[in-house]
């Protein structure tokens, strides 16, 4: 079988930016999904699954008596299936012209939350929901690649439509168990396990058509398999909580851009729900909650030509860097602890920082080095 897959990027090394490939963030190509399911059963023989079922206040089943198993793991396998039976109605999959990704149904409306790459240059889609094989017609209503999300919206939505529950993102916390449900390589409402590994990483996106490489901050990594596909789905936790949009996965840091096995991202819900409330309003961002200076600027070059700085090129009047002193010409190395030797760098720093809090900005003016203290504001959306 041979499939199209987009290039990836490697992990560079530091603490605090991750730069993950395609591999996991990447609507996978039409073709390859009767290939992958063809192969898929030629090799299943036989076999059903039981379901253990719920109570109507959701509360999990007893373990049932007599089973061989710990009572510990048949409670976890008991949450695990509530949860799976109560959100995985709420993922669809989304088509269009030149891949295929993940969505989450956000409001009875029809409207659908996924990632601005999924959507790429399309306009129209074809949705399918979790347990059928029926397409839906849907258009979009607006994308925002810079937090890499978009919302689509069904032509005629179907009675029944369930919304996903959105969870608190700060009461996301490491170890917790998640889940991943999408469409992984075409297999329509698939599930994967895992648990949440960090919090508030800072992940540099490869760009696409229709979505020129988003840095996004405070995004939930995850030890849940996240493949082509995938993108778009939901992440989610044991309460039956979104707590964030599956997004891409890691590829190894050598030129091979195979996947990095568990180390996966998710937007988290916070973003995904005050982005997506906006682009069904208003149809478009008013508000990206996203840290700035209040500048314009370029990559600074030293003498021998290589990257230096992020030099500013102008700056916003009242901004919150003209408040702070810095002026047209000011060279910025370092944000906090954070040392900037580009524009990239300097907008990976901002993005993991929130409008409103103070930082130290270290730039260079005539040679001297100086620190000015400025309280961010919020970047402007066109």
């Amino acid at each position: 079988m041979n499939r199209k897959q987009e290039p990836t990027r490697p992990i560079p090394a530091g603490p605090r930016q991750t730069r993950p490939g395609a591999f996991g963030g990447r609507p996978l190509a039409p073709g390859a999904v009767a290939a992958l399911a063809a192969l898929v059963l030629t090799g299943c023989s036989g076999g059903s699954s039981s379901d253990s079922s719920s109570p109507a206040n959701g509360s999990p089943t007893a373990p049932t008596a007599g089973a061989t198993q710990p009572g510990g793991a048949n409670q976890l396998q008991s949450d695990y299936q509530r949860v799976i039976k109560d959100v995985l109605p709420s993922v669809v999959q989304i088509t269009t012209a030149s891949g295929l990704g993940s969505g989450i149904v956000y409001d009875d409306k029809g409207d659908i939350v996924t990632n601005a790459h999924v959507v790429g240059t399309a306009t129209t889609f074809t949705v399918t929901l979790a347990g059928s094989t029926k397409p839906l017609d849907a258009t979009l209503v607006a994308g925002y690649p810079e937090s890499d999300l978009a919302v689509i919206r069904l032509g005629s939505p179907p009675d029944g439509l369930k919304p996903a529950t959105f969870g608190d993102s700060t009461e996301v916390d490491l170890g917790q168990i998640t889940l991943a449900m999408g469409s992984p390589l075409g297999l329509s409402s698939s599930v994967t396990q895992g648990i949440v590994s960090a919090t508030g990483r800072t992940v540099s996106e490869p760009g696409t058509p229709g979505s020129p490489g988003a840095v996004i901050g405070n995004m939930v990594q995850t030890s849940a398999a996240i493949n082509p596909g995938n993108s778009g789905g939901a992440l989610v936790n044991l309460n039956g909580e979104v707590i964030g949009i599956n997004t891409l996965a890691a590829t190894e840091p050598d030129s091979s851009g195979a996947a990095a096995p568990g180390i996966g991202f998710a937007i988290p819900a916070s973003t995904v729900t005050s982005i997506a409330d906006q682009l069904i309003k208003d149809g478009k961002v008013t508000n990206s909650g996203r840290a700035a200076l209040g500048i314009t600027a370029r990559t600074y070059f030293d003498q021998n030509f290589r990257p230096a700085g992020a030099v500013v090129v102008a700056v916003a009047p009242d901004g919150p860097a003209a408040s702070a002193g810095l002026q047209v010409g000011d060279v910025i190395t370092r944000i906090g602890d954070t040392p900037v030797d580009s524009l990239n760098s300097l907008t990976t720093a901002l993005a993991s920082l929130a409008p409103g809090s103070g930082v130290a900005v270290t730039y260079s003016r005539d040679g001297r080095s100086s620190t000015a203290d400025v309280t961010l504001g919020t970047l402007e959306t066109p």
